[in-house]
């Protein structure tokens, strides 16, 4: 019966191992490893070198995890660093690409200058220093008054003070020298003319008492003029063209001329020799011609 007894108690001292691993508590399941091997084996003397053992491993564990945390913390800062970084790129990518794009803008608005530049036949710095653009009327647009023209005569038209009186205009045509201005006031007009008018045809009105308008009949209306007085700036006579319906109404020898002046303004353009140019280069042909044939 004793050693039916004491087999009992050996058998209950042996209990199987029986344990569940918890990755967030590894410490309860080596705390069973543990206990397990210290009951089944001597590796362990006594109880006290099991609680050594698990003092150094949590003391191990605690020094993972600080280390794990300081080196979080040394991470955050230099990512932190990181994202204005990336932040700055993105806005110097941005603005290069504007800068680009505005580039671009600048050379297309260029090369579109240039190319008006070049259908115009003159340079912008040549404009202003030299002849100017005519305005619709074939004349020019000035601080004090304005002027067109066709091939037979010329208007200009000076703003006077509202409500002026006829009485008060001063307005001297002669054939030569045109003066105009309001009396009390120094002249608005006082010069030479491009060339000589036909003073009998010339005439002047006041409309509305706002403004003047003078015509002035060309002795020779076969040309353009560059201005009305001497000393104005000149407008771009290759440009002057006549409107249709002032063609429409020409004697057949004016619109003859005409033609012949829109034609020539035409081949100076595109470069090319004008009708006396041609004339003169068929008569020097012919005369080769005949030198040779003598």
């Amino acid at each position: 019966m004793a050693v039916h007894s004491d087999y009992v108690e050996e058998q209950d001292h042996k209990k199987p191992f029986s344990a569940v691993l918890d990755r967030s508590e590894p410490l309860v399941f080596l705390q069973k490893v543990f206990e397990f091997v210290a009951r089944e084996s001597d590796l362990f003397k006594s109880n006290s070198d099991v609680s050594a053992v698990f003092k150094m491993i949590r003391s191990r564990m605690e020094e993972s995890r600080k280390n794990a945390a300081v080196q979080l913390n040394q991470t955050k800062p230099e990512q932190q660093a990181k994202a204005p970084n990336k932040l700055n790129d993105l806005d110097m990518e941005a603005e290069e690409k504007k800068r680009k794009e505005s580039e671009k803008k600048a050379a297309l608005r260029k090369k579109e200058e240039a190319l008006k530049v070049k259908e115009a036949g003159t340079k912008p710095e040549e404009e202003a220093n030299g002849p100017r653009a005519p305005n619709k009327s074939n004349g020019l647009d000035m601080d004090t008054y304005s002027w067109g023209q066709s091939l037979q005569e010329v208007n200009v038209y000076v703003h006077v003070p509202p409500g002026t009186k006829p009485s008060l205009i001063v307005c001297e045509i002669k054939k030569n020298h045109l003066k105009v201005g309001v009396k009390g006031q120094p002249p608005v007009i006082d010069g030479e003319l491009f060339n000589s008018v036909k003073v009998d045809d010339c005439f002047w009105s006041l409309e509305d008492r706002k403004f003047l308008s003078i015509v002035l009949t060309k002795q020779d209306g076969k040309e353009w003029w560059k201005y009305v007085v001497k000393g104005e700036p000149e407008i771009d006579t290759r440009k002057a063209e006549p409107e249709p319906s002032f063609i429409a109404d020409l004697d057949p020898e004016t619109r003859s001329t005409v033609d012949k002046v829109m034609f020539d303004q035409r081949q100076r353009k595109m470069g090319l020799p004008t009708s006396d140019e041609m004339q003169r280069k068929e008569i020097m042909a012919k005369h080769l011609e005949m030198a040779k044939t003598n």
